[in-house]
């Protein structure tokens, strides 16, 4: 086998959950801090982490490290309280992680989200002992699609980044894996297929896992 781990984003990836983000955000721009944001222009801004969200559409020197701090938090707790009810794993996730492990295949999370939100899901699902690394907003430098994330995760799990796929629901996602030499598996869970036309490093769409396992992509 040339391919030898699996890294996972997180949200619209393992959760279909990026409705419940953005609706969070809409309020807290719009209503908190009176961005006058249509929903389009706020779905556009979802990617990276939360203080990189905040700074594009306010500026660098708006707020201070502590009010980021606190918008962010304050916007995970209403994302959690509204998806709380319904959080599950995507369709088949489950079956196709508990393959991959007794395949004895490497997995990762490589996420912009902070820690807080990512202990929400493993924690809540009890996926944690699936996942030998996990990175996140708080162990990088730059979010995507800088490629650090999943060099990281590739790092922490001891494989080459050339041995490496990544399930991806969005383009700069997809884009940080290319700029890391990696294949992608993506998900459409937000996005269209049209959005991904421009990456070379796509192996695959599916819209969860439910007709897939790791075998499918694990290339001779």
């Amino acid at each position: 086998m040339i391919t030898k781990a699996f890294i996972f984003d997180l949200n619209g990836t393992m959760i279909d959950d990026m409705q419940y983000h953005a609706e969070a955000w809409y309020h807290i721009l719009n209503n908190d801090l009176n961005a006058g944001l249509s929903w389009d222009e706020v779905k556009a801004e979802m990617y990276g982490k939360n203080d990189e969200l905040l700074v594009r559409i306010f500026g660098g020197d708006h707020f201070t490290k502590e009010k980021i701090k606190e918008l962010s938090i304050e916007k995970e707790r209403r994302y959690q309280k509204a998806y709380l009810p319904n959080l599950s794993l995507i369709n088949g996730l489950r079956e196709f992680l508990e393959k991959a492990k007794q395949q004895r295949i490497p997995m990762a999370i490589g996420s912009a989200a902070i820690p807080f939100n990512i202990d929400f899901v493993l924690d809540n699902l009890k996926i944690r002992h699936y996942f030998q690394a996990i990175v996140s907003a708080d162990d990088v430098t730059i979010s995507k699609p800088d490629p650090e994330t999943f060099t990281k995760c590739s790092e922490l799990l001891n494989v080459s980044a050339k041995d490496c796929i990544v399930f991806e629901d969005a383009p700069k996602g997809v884009e940080a894996a290319a700029n890391a030499g990696m294949e992608t598996v993506v998900l459409t869970t937000m996005h269209s297929q049209a959005e991904f036309k421009n990456f070379k490093n796509v192996i695959a769409f599916i819209k969860d896992y439910s007709a897939v396992g790791p075998g499918d992509f694990l290339r001779n």
